[in-house]
């Protein structure tokens, strides 16, 4: 049998004085007054306006499911965009990679890797550069002498950003290019240095942040493919 909650305590839960915790804990100790008072559960839409007493918190159980749907649907068309970019990305590279392996000399190599860069990625140029005094192959770009050390360091491997935007590298093309990657390569023995540098019309194009993996597989590719014939 039912107990009914006395009086004073009812008249305790409608003070407009009590706060939020005591209300709670009020409820707590008689669920009873809540769950028997349909017309409550109506207006708080726990039940649907129907002749029954079943709890019903399918409206908001509805829509945390729907939000979690959508953060989760958010979520894998993100990561399904950075695959297919990823798998682009590769396929663009293995195709440039084809393509400088069937270079006839070096002038031919430096062609091959501008024009990759242009088609391939939409940049706006990739060059091969290498310290002076002595000659450096046709095409290539030539630096002051310790030219590449002044780019990157004496130890840095590598750079993008901004900050590796210049007319020694670029030329002319330098006011169209927002930032570069560049990369260090020694090449012949005894070792001559030197770099391959991608130019992006984007000033977030290549940024400090990023990786350098894929401009530096480049360069590897590049930098074993112009071993092949001697520095003239």
């Amino acid at each position: 049998m039912t107990t009914t909650p006395d009086l004073k305590s009812a008249d305790a839960a409608a003070d407009p004085s009590i706060h939020w915790p005591e209300v709670r804990a009020f409820l707590q100790a008689h669920p009873e007054l809540l769950s028997g008072d349909r017309e409550l559960l109506e207006q708080l839409h726990l039940i649907a306006a129907q002749p029954n007493k079943v709890v019903d918190f399918g409206r908001a159980a509805l829509a945390r499911l729907e939000e979690r749907a959508k953060r989760e649907t958010g979520a894998r068309r993100a990561v399904e965009q950075l695959a297919r970019s990823n798998f682009t990305a590769q396929a663009q590279t293995h195709a440039v990679v084809i393509d400088l392996l069937e270079a006839r000399n070096h002038s031919d190599l430096a062609r091959r890797l501008d024009d990759g860069a242009r088609t391939r990625f939409g940049l706006v140029s990739a060059v091969i550069a290498m310290d002076g005094p002595d000659a450096v192959p046709f095409g290539w770009r030539k630096l002051d002498d310790g030219g590449v050390d002044y780019l990157l360091g004496e130890d840095g491997l590598s750079g993008l950003g901004s900050d590796f935007v210049s007319e020694a590298l670029f030329g002319d093309k330098a006011g169209k290019i927002g930032s570069a990657a560049v990369v260090r390569m020694a090449l012949w023995s005894p070792a001559r240095h030197a770099v391959v540098a991608f130019g992006s019309p984007d000033p977030e194009g290549f940024s400090p942040d990023m990786g350098a993996e894929l401009v530096a597989f480049l360069a590897r590719v590049v930098e074993r493919t112009a071993e092949r014939w001697p520095v003239l």
